[in-house]
């Protein structure tokens, strides 16, 4: 594989693992908003139901995954900003390559698996 094989396949994983993050926080906020408007004109006592969650720990629970999604979003700009400048690949800690093999498990790496 030539370094702009290479670079074309990096860029395709990354843009394509955001895009699928992208439509994450679509489908995250679509449910938060749901949550919040499907709370809004009740005067339910969901903290002391028996029959399941509360609204409150559901709604925590989704704000806590669009909060993940959001930072692997900006963790994914930032590897394609280092793509883009010529540190992608390249350990953060030791200066050393970053196997191929841990680039496509995980395009947003920054230390070989060594260092991680």
């Amino acid at each position: 594989m030539t370094d702009s094989t290479t670079s074309d396949a990096h860029r395709r994983r990354i843009a394509e693992a955001r895009d699928h993050t992208e439509r994450r926080i679509a489908a995250l906020t679509e449910r938060f908003d749901a949550i919040v408007a499907g709370s809004e004109f009740t005067t339910d006592d969901d903290e002391h139901d028996p029959e399941g969650s509360t609204i409150a720990f559901e709604r925590s629970q989704v704000q806590a995954l669009l909060t993940d999604a959001r930072r692997e979003l900006e963790e994914l700009d930032d590897a394609a900003t280092r793509l883009a400048n010529g540190s992608y690949g390249v350990c953060s800690e030791c200066g050393r390559a970053i196997a191929a093999e841990r680039l496509d498990a995980l395009p947003t790496a920054t230390k070989c698996i060594d260092c991680a």
